[in-house]
Order: structure tokens, then sequence, then C-alpha cells
């Protein structure tokens, strides 16, 4: 039986892209060389390098408009400190978006680098929700925010206008919904949520925003320095770009953001109502600030998980354990799964309560 996978990450990726990537690890590109061993300077390797940071611009919509794509090391954890390194003035500030773990660790590795002004927090309510009334210094050299928060179920439904630039972290929902990805200066996530493998992280950036920090940036940490060296200065993660490449080639394939976000919503809507229908759960997350990626939920009677969790794993379902900071359940709902596993989890919760009913009634 086929697994349903819920894992926040790393996480399920289209069927095809697995075959095909198989197939490279033993023979890529009929070249009797696997993809693991040949050069990353070769003419198969540097093809397959253009094409992903190409597919990237076109899918968001950014080709033409000034953004450069990256393919680096060091997962979204190292943009945290990439970001400041980059773009806080040496005299400057930036200001922040305190949304979930992910965010705060952000935060604490700029306060490395200067000013830095957390503009509005949900962590006294163990971010449950997505702060909407705060404002943007504009004097900042940036405002960071990250746009979908995979521990705790919330997502930006909409984000400011404002004359600095604007730094996103879409780690968990890059590629999942149409948006004006123009109004981003600087977007960054890691690979293992809808694109690939863990070991690549993709940054886009507008170039125009680099080179004003005033501050020496080590090459390594240098987004100047990938840009014009290609993304490769140095062995960039062959496999895992390779595999993102794929997935990007089967998203295009399914109509691009517009038509993969039409399923996703889809996805979110089925499992959040039955949720909000089956009186022996209740969501974690503020309705309005419900991720479509990443739905949170708990047990009001902690005396049926056992029941359940047998249940959701007699079913086929992987994953769906909550994050610790949150308990309860988590399920992912990532690009690559398909409706159909989405059922599967409702089925069982809908099971569940007539289990639970019966039970009652006998007693």
């Amino acid at each position: 039986m086929k697994k349903h996978n819920y894992s926040a990450g790393p996480c399920i990726l289209p069927q095809e892209v697995f075959e095909k990537s198989a197939q490279a690890i033993l023979n890529f590109n009929n070249s009797d060389l696997s993809i693991l061993e040949i050069s990353h300077r070769s003419k198969d390797f540097v093809a397959v390098m253009d094409e992903a940071r190409a597919l990237v611009l076109e899918l968001l919509g950014l080709e033409g408009k000034g953004y450069q794509a990256l393919f680096l090391h060091g997962g979204a954890s190292l943009e945290f400190l990439m970001v400041p390194y980059n773009l806080m003035k040496a005299d400057g500030k930036a200001a922040y978006l305190d949304t979930g773990t992910w965010a705060n660790n952000a935060i604490k590795e700029a306060k490395h680098f200067g000013e830095t002004v957390v503009v509005g927090s949900s962590k006294e309510q163990n971010y449950n929700h997505i702060p909407k009334e705060y404002s943007v210094p504009s004097d900042a050299s940036y405002f960071h925010c990250t746009s979908n928060n995979t521990i705790f179920g919330t997502q930006m439904k909409s984000f400011p206008d404002t004359n600095v630039p604007v730094i996103c972290d879409m780690s968990s929902d890059i590629f999942s919904r149409t948006l004006d990805f123009s109004k981003f200066d600087l977007i960054y996530a890691g690979a293992q949520k809808n694109m690939g493998p863990a070991g690549a992280t993709l940054v886009v950036v507008k170039e125009e925003i680099l080179g004003k920090s005033g501050r020496y940036i080590p090459s390594m940490l240098d987004y100047q320095k990938h840009i014009a060296a290609e993304s490769m200065y140095n062995t960039p993660a062959v496999f895992p770009i390779y595999a993102s490449l794929l997935t990007l080639q089967w998203l295009k394939n399914l109509g691009g953001i517009a038509a993969i976000e039409k399923i996703n919503e889809a996805k979110a809507e089925l499992l959040y109502a039955e949720i909000d229908r089956n009186p022996l759960f209740k969501g974690t997350a503020a309705v309005e600030d419900r991720s479509i990626m990443n739905a949170t939920f708990l047990l009001n009677d902690e005396s049926h998980a056992p029941l359940f969790d047998k249940m959701w794993k007699e079913a086929g379902i992987s994953g769906l354990p909550g994050h610790r900071s949150v308990g309860g359940y988590r399920a992912s709902m990532y690009n690559a799964l398909p409706l159909e596993s989405v059922q599967v989890l409702v089925d069982v919760m809908k099971q569940l309560e007539v289990a639970v009913n019966e039970s009652v009634i006998t007693a």
C-alpha cells in the first residue's frame, strides 16, 4: 500500500521526480555516468543549472525584471545570516516580523549585525496567528518576514506596502500559491518542501539591492560573488539541484503556480472542513491565518489518541504527529500530495467519530 506522506520536510515529491532521479543515479543523459559522479562543470550539468535558474524566474513571473536565481548551500538557516550580511547597512537597522520558530531564529542572527526592530510578534500566544497591526520603519535597511510557519500552521495572506526592500523566507510555501513576486526584493527557501531533497537552497534576489551594506562580506556569503559565478562559486549540490529541476518541470507541465494553487486550496478546504465539523478535533491556528500547506490540529480529548493513531497508521498515513512545541497533529499538504491522500485522512477522522460514538452508546 502506498504511504500517504504528510511529513513536514523532507517531504513528498512527485512520483515522476523519484523515477527520473533514480534513473539519473544509474545513467544520466545516456552518458553511462551517474548524476552523483559527473563534474559540476560538465556540459550536461551546466545545462541543468541554467535551466533550473531560468525556470525559477519563469514560474515566479520575474523574467527580465532584474532578478537572479541562485542555488546555494546551507539551508534557509544560513540565509538568516547571509541576509543581514549583505543587506543591513553597517550603521543601519532592519525590521523583522516574528511569526514562528524560524522567524525568531532569523531575528537572533540579525541582532549580531545591528539594530534589529521586531515590528510585530505572536510569540506570547505560541504563534497561533499572524500579527496584523504593525508598521515598518521607513529608515530600515529591509523588512524580513516568513510567509508560512510550518510548525504552527499559520500563513501570511497579505504583505505590507513599504518603501524598504522586502525579504521573505518562503521555505515551506514557495511555488504553492500565486503572489505578485515582484513585491519581494529577495526570496529564499530550503528545497526540501516544494522543490526537491534537502541540500540545496533557492535564493531569488533583485540585483539592485546588493552592494550597499558598506561592510566586508566573506566570499562564500556574498550574493554578488555567487551571481558572478552563475551559482557555481563552489561545487553546487548537483543531485538536489537536478531533482529540483525535475520538480519545477513537473510544476510547469501541470500549469504552473496558478494550477497547483487550485489543488492546494481544495486539499486545505477538505481537511479544515472536517476539523471544524468533527467534534473530536480542533484547529490550533487562527482561522483567518490558517496555512494551506500545514494544517495543525488537536484532539479535544487526548484519551482518543491511541485509537486515532492506530487508525491513521493502518490507513497508510505517515508523518502526521505535530511538532513538540504545538503537540497534536500536523498535516503537511505540499504541492505533490494528492487530494486523494487528504480524503484518506478525512475518512479516518470520520471513522474515529463513529467509533467513539459507538463506544459511548455501548457503555
